[in-house]
């Protein structure tokens, strides 16, 4: 099997593989079926890097769109307490008072807590309150590693791998990344999951990537879940159970994963591998959509403008697939269908297309 290239971006998290989307049919053909070739997905705070495609599942009469850019994730110290169940300095940083966590973090460092060093490079790395200094970061990222601190090792890996703050060192990378996992930091594992499902960091092991991912999963980690549910639909290092792979989308959808949503409204739609619930899956596919997924908007569309699960509403299903095709989700049977509607539809469809992009 051929699996994704992965793209190594300089920010804290790596690229995931895209779980090929199940299918919602227009009514002329059947309502489920597999989808078209996916391609990876980004996840990265940066801008990010081409990258090759993923396995192509069997084909399908109307196949489905790989996920758009999933939401950026970061390093984010956990608290220690100043008193019992207090912490000056994580609260400072959660409620954006980043010199006063600055200044917080700085006292305590000094005093050897490494809590308060992982902030002082978070806050450096990010310009959050001081001037940004990479440098900087890395020196304090280094102090708390050796004091034992797990999200600075994963935050001191992420920077050898992207050379921020010093050259390039990639077995340092995967060092402090591997024991940042063994500590259980899941985003470690998640993204020591996709060097080894890349293969060209370390030697391709999918299985040793499907443990890794199934670590961070378990930990609550949404992107890790969805990344395992496409392992576990495609077979990839773990047996093939459509099952598992529908209770993960279901697990990252509540953490408000846009990918995920997207796939298990289209499981809700077609009761592939859980009850069918169709009304629910017009919600999800609603809610992903006004979350900016084209692929949801497309298939919000649809039934929308077909009265599948859901009343008919062809204005808001057209306004839909305008709001898509933006986004390169076009679909020519919809364009089709949308030059036959009347002139007063099509006119109220693309007004309201318009004022959701903000173009009226």
């Amino acid at each position: 099997m051929k699996l994704p290239r992965l793209t190594l971006l300089a920010t804290l998290m790596l690229t995931a593989p895209a779980a090929a989307q199940l299918q919602i049919a227009p009514p002329v053909t059947t309502p489920s079926a597999p989808a078209e070739k996916p391609k990876p997905r980004p996840h990265t705070i940066t801008k990010k890097k081409e990258a090759a495609p993923a396995p192509k599942p069997s084909a399908s009469p109307k196949p489905a769109v790989s996920p758009k850019p999933a939401l950026p994730a970061t390093v984010i110290p956990a608290p220690a307490t100043d008193t019992p169940g207090i912490d000056l300095v994580f609260g400072a940083y959660q409620r954006g008072q980043y010199k006063t966590a600055f200044d917080l973090a700085a006292e305590r460092a000094k005093a050897g807590d490494p809590k308060a060093m992982t902030m002082l490079g978070e806050l450096y790395s990010n310009a959050m309150g001081i001037r940004r200094d990479y440098g900087k970061a890395l020196e304090w990222y280094k102090h708390a590693a050796d004091a034992g601190d797990r999200e600075a090792m994963f935050a001191l890996a992420m920077m050898r791998m992207s050379g921020r703050g010093g050259p390039v060192d990639k077995p340092e990378a995967v060092k402090l990344m591997a024991s940042a996992a063994k500590l259980g930091e899941p985003k470690a594992a998640y993204n020591l999951a996709l060097l080894y499902l890349d293969g060209q960091t370390l030697p391709q092991d999918v299985r040793r990537s499907a443990e890794l991912l199934r670590q961070a999963a378990d930990a609550g980690l949404p992107e890790a879940q969805y990344a395992l549910a496409t392992f576990y639909k495609e077979g990839t290092g773990v047996p093939k159970d459509l099952d598992k792979a529908v209770r993960l989308l279901q697990a990252a959808s509540l953490a408000d994963n846009v990918d995920a949503e997207v796939e298990y409204a289209i499981a809700l739609f077609n009761g592939t591998g859980t009850p069918k619930n169709q009304p629910a899956a017009v919600a999800m596919l609603r809610k992903a959509s006004r979350q900016g997924s084209a692929i949801a908007q497309n298939r919000l569309a649809w039934v929308l403008i077909n009265g599948m699960g859901t009343s008919v509403d062809k204005v808001e299903g057209f306004k839909w697939h305008l709001v898509a095709k933006t986004a390169g989700k076009g679909d020519p049977e919809l364009d089709k269908q949308f030059s036959d509607l009347p002139a007063e539809d099509r006119a109220k469809a693309e007004a309201a297309a318009k004022k959701w992009l903000g173009t009226k």
